[in-house]
């Protein structure tokens, strides 16, 4: 079955390729300190994609405090769902340049994988998108609302006023995330549960000014030691977070996930041991889990014997479904209070908050994706969790209440998202590609007109 779909999917693919590897070279890091400018030419080189695939108000979607979305649309015939089908284009700072095997933004094929940052984490999805789309030439059975975003990478800040000011464009019956992934290579995945995640900036301050390391050592504590001491409380020596009245829970997870797995994909050092308590899909998606991002320290290179006076943190946690996330928030501040040592100062600053999701699969549109992916994949897809978070989800459920959220993706857990030498296997793109495109057939099929999201 859709034998023309697979044929065409398949014959687009050098096109695709060149694509995604078009995209990795732009350098759309959306991080604060990195030039905006940059992230804004990308969103207007997919505007000029989009209008040369024949994509109607193809334009940049403005927020005051953020970079921009990109907006195109085909209009649906009459009858048929519209989807909004969203990916994002920005990527994360791409971290230091000797971990690469080549550059950050100088793709290159090899095994058949496309390696560059943004490979995977989201480019991919974008090229699905349009791939899909493409896959039936002037004849598309339903209608789409292009959404790229330009800053999901740097907390979606902009998102929600855009989605306000533009909401006369946007008329969604079904809302597909592209932003998800594959459980392994070649087998689909729902999405159906993601962590949010709160975090915060912290400054520690222990002395007005650096003072001699022999002289007062031993009477005054320097603000790294009392930082250490302070981040070290937010777990038990189990590792289990130590923060209080959080909601943490053991789920009946559909799929599980082994320790080998867990130390193969998580590139563990040999003889490290996991951390925390319970199944490893409750601990990854139903429990929560803090993280030490960064620590602003002096270099060992240039220490010099002197007791630091200050030292800043950035320190993130993620919170499972049917945590408040506010107060989840006020919890891993009211901790970090608590807990500082000896009377030093603390400060905190650049707070984040972004809710967690349960998303419904009991829907036709699921069902009709189902469908697809067994075409496509040649397999069942599984339901999962993601221990990350897309904190908008929910924000696009309270805006489209009636339509149903897919979060699905071509990525793998081999990809190394977020991480040198991120990459995406070519023939899962494909797959998802070609499982986009059957599945806006069965949405458009008589029998699920009407139902897939009304």
């Amino acid at each position: 079955m859709h034998d023309d779909l697979r044929a065409a999917v398949g014959a687009d693919m050098p096109r695709l390729k060149d694509l995604l590897s078009d995209l990795v070279r732009l350098e759309s890091v959306s991080a604060h300190g990195y030039d905006p400018a940059i992230v804004r030419k990308a969103g207007e080189t997919i505007v000029g994609l989009l209008e040369e695939a024949g994509f109607q108000n193809a334009q940049l979607l403005d927020s005051s405090n953020g970079h921009p979305a990109v907006f195109a649309e085909k209009p649906a015939p009459e009858g048929a769902p519209t989807i909004l089908l969203y990916a994002h284009y920005d990527v994360q700072p791409p971290g230091p340049m000797e971990d690469w095997t080549r550059g950050p933004f100088e793709p290159f094929e090899k095994d058949g994988r496309i390696y560059g940052r943004g490979a995977s984490d989201d480019k991919s999805g974008v090229v699905m998108h349009m791939g899909a789309v493409a896959a039936f030439g002037d004849d598309l059975p339903v209608g789409v609302q292009i959404l790229f975003e330009g800053e999901e990478e740097a907390g979606s800040e902009g998102l929600s006023e855009i989605l306000e000011k533009y909401s006369d464009l946007l008329n969604p019956e079904i809302i597909v995330i592209g932003d998800g992934g594959n459980w392994e290579v070649g087998v689909p995945a729902f999405i159906t549960r993601l962590r949010g995640v709160v975090g915060v900036e912290l400054e520690l301050r222990t002395l007005h000014a650096p003072v001699h390391s022999g002289q007062y050592g031993g009477i005054v504590p320097d603000a790294l030691m009392t930082l250490s001491r302070l981040l070290s409380t937010l777990h038990d020596d189990n590792g289990k977070v130590a923060i209080a009245g959080l909601v943490s829970e053991e789920i009946d997870a559909p799929i599980d996930i082994t320790e080998e797995r867990a130390r193969r994909e998580s590139l563990a050092v040999d003889g490290l041991e996991l951390i925390g308590e319970g199944s490893i899909p409750s601990r990854l998606w139903s429990r929560p889990s803090v993280s030490i991002l960064a620590i602003d320290a002096p270099p060992v290179a240039e220490a010099i014997n002197q007791l630091v006076p200050v030292a800043r943190a950035k320190v993130s946690m993620r919170i499972p479904p049917g945590q408040d996330t506010q107060v989840a928030l006020q919890a891993l501040i009211d901790h970090l209070t608590a807990n500082v040592p000896w009377g030093a100062k603390i400060d905190f600053f650049h707070e984040e908050a972004g809710d967690a999701t349960t998303l419904d699969t009991d829907n036709p549109t699921v069902a009709a994706w189902s469908e697809a992916f067994r075409e496509a994949y040649g397999t069942d897809p599984v339901a999962i969790g993601a221990g990350g978070s897309i904190p908008f989800i929910a924000l696009f459920g309270e805006l489209y209440p009636d339509a149903p959220i897919l979060v699905i993706g071509c990525g793998d857990p081999t990809s190394s998202i977020h991480a040198p030498n991120e990459s995406q296997d070519i023939g899962d793109l494909e797959k998802a590609t070609l499982s986009e495109a059957i599945a806006f057939r069965l949405l458009a099929d008589s029998t699920l007109i009407g139902m897939s999201s009304r």
